[in-house]
C-alpha cells in the first residue's frame, strides 16, 4: 500500500480504546502516516481504561500516546488533530488520504455520521470519506445493539462503509486477551486494505 498518503484514525467515546491504540501502534511501527483525532469526550475513558490522562492539547496528546506506545516520531509519521479543529486538512475532500478508521466508534458518533451532521472533525471527515467514496471503517462498540443502532449501521453499510464489530473468531487460536485484541485489529486492518499478520487465518 502507498505509505505517502496518511490514514485517518479516530478514537471516540466508547469502551474499547485499546482497539484504536493497538491499530495506531501497528500503523506507526510499520511506518504508515497517521493523522489521529481523539474525541474530547473520550478523554475520561482513556484514563479509566489505559491510565492515560489526556489533555486538550495536540503536542501533549502526541507525547502521551507515543510515550505509552514507546515509539518515537522521528520520521514524523504521526500528526494529531483536536476534534474541534473543523478546518483541519482532512476535513476537505481535496485532501488525499488512504481512508479513515474509527475505532472504537460510539453509537453517538455513528448516529451523527449516519445523519450527516458533521458536528465535529471526526464526523466531518467521515462525511468526506462517504461523499468522496473513500474507505471508511467503523468499529462499533456497544452491546446489545438496539434497532436504532442497527438502522444507523445499515444506512452506512448501504453507503459502502465497512462495519467491523469487535467479534473474535476463535479459529485464530485465541489464548490471551492480547490475542483477542490482535484478532480484532487484524480484521480492522484487513477492511482497510492494510496487510498484516496479527492473527492466525483460517486454513
Amino acid at each position: 500500500m502507498n505509505k505517502t498518503e496518511p490514514i485517518i484514525l479516530a478514537i471516540t467515546a466508547a469502551s474499547g480504546i485499546i482497539y484504536g491504540i493497538r491499530t495506531l501502534e501497528f500503523l506507526l511501527k510499520n511506518e504508515h502516516k497517521v493523522e489521529l483525532i481523539i474525541s474530547s469526550k473520550a478523554y475520561y475513558i482513556f484514563e479509566q481504561e489505559l491510565g492515560i490522562e489526556i489533555c486538550h492539547d495536540k503536542n501533549i496528546i502526541e507525547k502521551q500516546i507515543l510515550d505509552y506506545l514507546n515509539i518515537d516520531n522521528k520520521n514524523q509519521v504521526l500528526k494529531v488533530w483536536l476534534d474541534n479543529e473543523i478546518w483541519a486538512s482532512p476535513a476537505s475532500g481535496s485532501y488525499k488520504t488512504k481512508g479513515m478508521i474509527i475505532a472504537p466508534a460510539s453509537m453517538a458518533s455513528i448516529a451523527s455520521i449516519a445523519s450527516g451532521l458533521s458536528e465535529n472533525l471526526i464526523a466531518r471527515i467521515a462525511d468526506v470519506m462517504i461523499k468522496e467514496e473513500n474507505p471508511l471503517i467503523i468499529v462499533p462498540r456497544e452491546t446489545p445493539f438496539s434497532a436504532i443502532h442497527l438502522e444507523n449501521m445499515l444506512k452506512l453499510s448501504k453507503l459502502r462503509v465497512k462495519i467491523v464489530p469487535p467479534i473474535i473468531g476463535f479459529y485464530g487460536k485465541i489464548t490471551t486477551l492480547e490475542d483477542g485484541i490482535d484478532f480484532i485489529v487484524g480484521k480492522i486492518l484487513d477492511a482497510a486494505g492494510i496487510h498484516n499478520d496479527l492473527y492466525q487465518r483460517w486454513d
